[in-house]
C-alpha cells in the first residue's frame, strides 16, 4: 500500500496537469477564432454592401441624425435664401428618385467623384413662424463630368435622363441625392441647379428657383482626376461667373448671390463628399420671373 500511494499521487498529478494544457488550448483557439470573425479597420463590415466607390453615409445614428434631421430654423427674413436664374437647361422630367447617377433610358451610370447632397427647407410663414416645408417637390439637375446635361437637343444628348430627378421632402423638410460632383461648360462656374415647388391638386402653387455652388480650390482638387481631367479645368472661376456675381432675381441681394449659396462639402476616407445646405423660403411670397 505505501509502495502504490506515490505512483497515484504521480498519476493524479499527471491527470490535472494535462487538464490544464487541454484548457488553454481550447481558449486559445477559441480566441483565435473569434478574431477573425470581427472586421478589420480596412475591411467592410457588410460583405453585401455597396462597392468601395459608392457613396457611404456616417455609421453612428447620432451622426445620421445630424445630416438628414431638419437644422434649426434662422430667425429673420432677411436670411431668406436668394433666387437665381432656373437657366436653359431644366427639363420637367418628373423623375421621383433620390440616386440621379443613372439614365432610366439605358442603364448606364455617369461617372464621377461622389457626392451625397442633403437638402433641409425651411417656410418662413406670413405668421412669421419658421417651419420644416414638408410634402414639396424639390429637383434638382446639373452637368455631367463633360459638362453636358442631359435631354438637350443642342448637347445632343436628348432622351437621356441622367443626372435629373425630384424628392418629396419628409417631416423635417429634407431630401437626399446621391450624385456626382458636377463638371462644367463654358462661361459658368461650376453648379448644381435646384428647384422647389408646392402643388395643390395638378396645379402648382409656389416656385422657387436657385443654384448652389462649389469653392475654387475642392473643384480644382476634383478636376484634376479623372474622368474630369479629360474635359480639363474650369474656363469660369466664381468670381467670374455673372450669375454668381450678379443680383438675386428677388431683389434680397443686390450683388455677389452666389456667396449666400455655397455648399457645405466634407469629405469622407474614401474619397466622397457629402454637401449639406440649408433653403430658407416664404412659399407665401409671389415669385419672380424666371
Amino acid at each position: 500500500m505505501n509502495k502504490l500511494l506515490p505512483k497515484s499521487i504521480i498519476t493524479l498529478i499527471t491527470f490535472i496537469v494535462t487538464l490544464s494544457l487541454l484548457a488553454n488550448t481550447v481558449t486559445i483557439f477559441a480566441q483565435t477564432n473569434l478574431s477573425s470573425m470581427q472586421p478589420s479597420a480596412n475591411t467592410s463590415q457588410d460583405s453585401t454592401g455597396p462597392p468601395p466607390s459608392s457613396i457611404q453615409l456616417p455609421k453612428t445614428q447620432h451622426q445620421v441624425d445630424v445630416v438628414t434631421t431638419s437644422q434649426p430654423c434662422l430667425e429673420t427674413k432677411a436670411d431668406r435664401t436668394p433666387q437665381q436664374t432656373e437657366g436653359p437647361y431644366f427639363v420637367d422630367e418628373m423623375l421621383n428618385r433620390s440616386d440621379i447617377r443613372s439614365d432610366p433610358s439605358g442603364g448606364s451610370v455617369q461617372d464621377g467623384i461622389p457626392l451625397r447632397l442633403i437638402i433641409h427647407i425651411h417656410d418662413f410663414g406670413r405668421n412669421g413662424s419658421c417651419t420644416p416645408l414638408k410634402g414639396a417637390h424639390l429637383d434638382i439637375w446639373h452637368a455631367n463630368s463633360q459638362g453636358f446635361y442631359s435631354d438637350i437637343q443642342q448637347a445632343r444628348t436628348e432622351g437621356k435622363k441622367y443626372l435629373r430627378g425630384f424628392q418629396v421632402t419628409d417631416d423635417n423638410g429634407t431630401v437626399q441625392f446621391p450624385t456626382i460632383y458636377p463638371g462644367w461648360y463654358q462661361g459658368r462656374t461650376v453648379h448644381i441647379h435646384i428647384k422647389v415647388r408646392t402643388l395643390e391638386g395638378p396645379e402648382k402653387s409656389f416656385d422657387w428657383t436657385s443654384q448652389l455652388y462649389f469653392n475654387n480650390s475642392l473643384t480644382d482638387e476634383v478636376h484634376a482626376q479623372d474622368p474630369y481631367s479629360h474635359h480639363g479645368f474650369p474656363d469660369t472661376r466664381n468670381s467670374q461667373d455673372g450669375i454668381y456675381t450678379g443680383p438675386s432675381l428677388d431683389g434680397l441681394v443686390q450683388a455677389n448671390s452666389g456667396t449666400r449659396l455655397m455648399l457645405n462639402l466634407n469629405k469622407d476616407k474614401q474619397g466622397s463628399y457629402l454637401g449639406i445646405f440649408d433653403v430658407l423660403l416664404d412659399s407665401g411670397q409671389q415669385q419672380p420671373a424666371q
